[in-house]
């Protein structure tokens, strides 16, 4: 079986990685230091930052890191929607690796979209809320 059959599988896979390294970002600019907080551990994540200084510039940012997240998701849906209709290989052992990967594209999509969808809530709509 040709590599190209494969193809659309693999690139929605590697959209979907894209997608939840980019929410992890968001995550972690966002959620990570309000969660810290609210638990009482600001001294570890005030460790956390001098150890990480690049944490506050994802902070200071997180406009720009929810847009990347966002264009990220929106590429990881198209590549998920086109490699949905793409055919798998007759080779049971082979079609059975396209449906898993199939399975694993959509499960890391949807904890992309949920992981920003929890970010944009902390970075976004509860400092409103809380003012």
């Amino acid at each position: 079986m040709s590599d190209s059959t494969l193809k659309p599988v693999r690139q929605s896979l590697w959209g979907a990685l894209g997608a939840l390294l980019a929410s992890s970002g968001a995550m972690v600019c966002c959620v990570l230091p309000a969660v810290m907080v609210s638990l009482g551990a600001g001294a570890s994540l005030v460790g956390l930052l001098g150890a990480f200084p690049q944490l506050i510039w994802l902070s200071e940012h997180k406009e720009w890191v929810f847009m990347v997240a966002v264009v990220m998701l929106l590429v990881a849906g198209y590549l998920l929607s086109r490699a949905r209709t793409a055919p798998c290989p007759a080779d049971p052992a082979l079609a059975m690796a396209c449906q898993r990967l199939r399975r694993w594209s959509v499960v890391l999509y949807a904890i992309s979209v949920v992981g920003t969808f929890i970010g944009f809530l902390f970075a976004f709509v509860l400092p409103v809320l809380m003012s």
